[in-house]
């Protein structure tokens, strides 16, 4: 921690996106690492070895959200891993045999290939359980903190990434593909809920209104999703980190089949437009999480 005079420096100056997402993945991945050091067998050693390697995007929404508000960066921090935390669990569970049943995640095996499925059941249920402590470390007042937990909870249950998840397995088994808005609401759900509360989380810290920041975290999660989609047909494994073309196989609808390669990067630059301006009212200090709404279009995993 820098010290000038026995006080510390606040860390709020404005980085380039490049930067300023590295700096939040290390604060997330730090935390998270300090928080399981203790755990030293099997279930603590794949709990690390999932969170490494992520691009932290959520720790960075939850930063630079802060960061508008005057929030310092270590004193958002705690959230930030907690988002980190949680959406890690969800990739461990989602990779799953039962579920999505993959091999490759972040570039290296998946938990349960690499140690078996009972050890990546108990890794992704201690994430999702260190998630809720992490966010009661996050410097603000009590209430806040409350409304981040309550908030988190519903973002990540049965009315969010869960439903959305339970949602996308039954459109599996389903005998007619989903209409793009039912892959709407179901994305909305799976990965728009953490991404809009990333997004949200620094204004509800303040104690400030989160609605344009909300709005700029609905309409990034689609088009997240949609480029997901995108680099599923275009992408290349090694770098995206996951298998491709999985979609496709399976004869799954996604954004890509029913609007086409072109008509969803359309779709997902519009949304991205639409997302910017949300951030008009925040003036240039909202330039890196504009940075950041490029980024999710043009990233290549």
């Amino acid at each position: 921690m820098d010290q000038l005079e026995g006080r510390r420096i606040p860390d709020l100056d404005a980085l380039p996106f490049p930067a300023a997402l590295e700096r939040a993945g290390q604060l997330a991945q730090g935390r998270i690492l300090a928080a399981t050091s203790g755990a030293q067998d099997d279930v603590g050693e794949a709990m690390r070895y999932a969170v490494e390697g992520g691009k932290g995007l959520r720790a960075f929404f939850v930063i630079e959200s802060a960061r508008l508000f005057g929030i310092d960066r270590s004193d958002a921090a705690p959230a930030a891993a907690a988002i980190e935390a949680l959406h890690t669990y969800s990739l461990i569970h989602d990779d799953l045999p039962c579920m999505d049943d993959d091999d490759l995640r972040r570039g290296k095996p998946t938990v349960h290939r690499k140690w078996n499925e009972a050890v990546a059941v108990l890794a992704g249920d201690a994430l999702q359980a260190l998630a809720f402590e992490l966010v009661t470390q996050a410097v603000c007042p009590a209430e806040r903190r409350l409304s981040l937990l309550a908030t988190l909870g519903g973002a990540a249950g049965v009315h969010g990434m869960v439903g959305g998840q339970a949602m996308d397995m039954a459109a599996e088994s389903a005998s007619t593909p989903l209409t793009l808005d039912e892959i709407i609401q179901l994305q909305a759900k799976k990965t728009g809920a953490l991404i809009s509360w990333s997004c949200t989380a620094g204004a509800v810290m303040a104690g400030e209104n989160p609605h344009k920041l909300r709005v700029y975290g609905e309409c990034l999660g689609l088009a997240f999703q949609i480029w997901d989609d995108v680099l599923d047909v275009e992408g290349d494994a090694a770098r995206v980190g996951k298998a491709v073309r999985k979609d496709a196989v399976a004869g799954k609808a996604t954004f890509v089949s029913l609007l086409g390669l072109d008509g969803a990067k359309r779709r997902a630059r519009d949304l991205v437009d639409e997302a910017s301006a949300a951030l008009d009212i925040y003036g240039e200090a909202a330039d890196c999480l504009r940075q950041a709404a490029r980024f999710v279009i043009s990233r290549e995993h």
